[in-house]
């Protein structure tokens, strides 16, 4: 489909370090399915050629995850899934509030950004924090899933953690800013699924189009100390990606 040139430009949003990609790949394919527990990962130079990476990334890549619970490494003998049972609880995979997945299971999350905006907070969009701050950021971006543009995002949080914040400032993963660069992290989000209609803003590199019935999801997100921080919206093409959650 050719693109307008009165399109907007699509801005790449900042990339999480290599070695956290990686670790986010294997963590979201063991959640899919990909690998069961009990079960030996290839090994380290097979592993890093599948995933186009160093050997010395990849390792730091399964040092994370084993910190987390999620792997075991054997001397001599390779690394292994754990048990979901195994898990640190406590510990927090970037991506684990994203509930996208490809067709097969899994696939790694990047965005391009349409707009970064400062507005006064509309009526519809709840209060934030304490209430008390007029203005809020709304976020626009393309969500894809590998290769796949999967979805389109309109994301709205407070203002009061950031004066000035510009687009290039923003991370792919919105909940790794949200904890490294704002001083708070997402601890637990309540989402309505919908049906809804693809935005007007929407781009062309979407293969959906303005106004096309799709699924929505309606997304309500707060901090650990029980503040409301993010109200977002998500348009899914459920004809590449669809909505997972899991219970243990």
């Amino acid at each position: 489909m050719p693109i307008s040139p009165d399109a907007p430009q699509l801005t790449p949003a900042k990339s999480l370090p290599l070695f956290l990609r990686l670790a986010e790949v294997l963590a979201r394919g063991i959640g899919a399915g990909h690998y069961q527990a009990g079960e030996r990962l290839p090994p380290e130079a097979e592993l890093a050629v599948h995933l186009r990476a160093s050997v010395g990334t990849l390792r730091k890549a399964l040092a994370l995850l084993e910190s987390r619970g999620m792997l075991e490494r054997k001397q001599g003998s390779g690394t292994y899934v754990r048990g979901r049972k195994q898990v640190d609880a406590s510990a927090r995979n970037i991506y684990e509030f994203f509930r996208l997945e490809l067709e097969g299971g899994g696939g790694l999350p990047s965005a391009l950004l349409i707009e970064l905006k400062k507005v006064r907070k509309p009526a519809a969009i709840p209060a934030f924090g304490n209430g008390l701050t007029p203005s809020c950021y709304r976020v626009r971006r393309l969500r894809f899933l590998d290769s796949s543009p999967v979805a389109v995002e309109e994301i709205w949080f407070d203002a009061r953690h950031r004066e000035g914040l510009t687009m290039a400032q923003l991370d792919e993963a919105l909940y790794h800013f949200y904890e490294t660069e704002l001083g708070f992290w997402i601890s637990h989000a309540e989402d309505r699924l919908k049906v809804g209609e693809v935005p007007d803003w929407a781009p062309a590199q979407f293969q959906l189009r303005p106004g096309q019935t799709c699924c929505k999801i309606e997304r309500k997100a707060w901090s650990s100390n029980g503040s409301l921080e993010e109200f977002s919206t998500t348009w899914v093409d459920t004809r590449l990606a669809h909505y997972m959650a899991r219970w243990s």
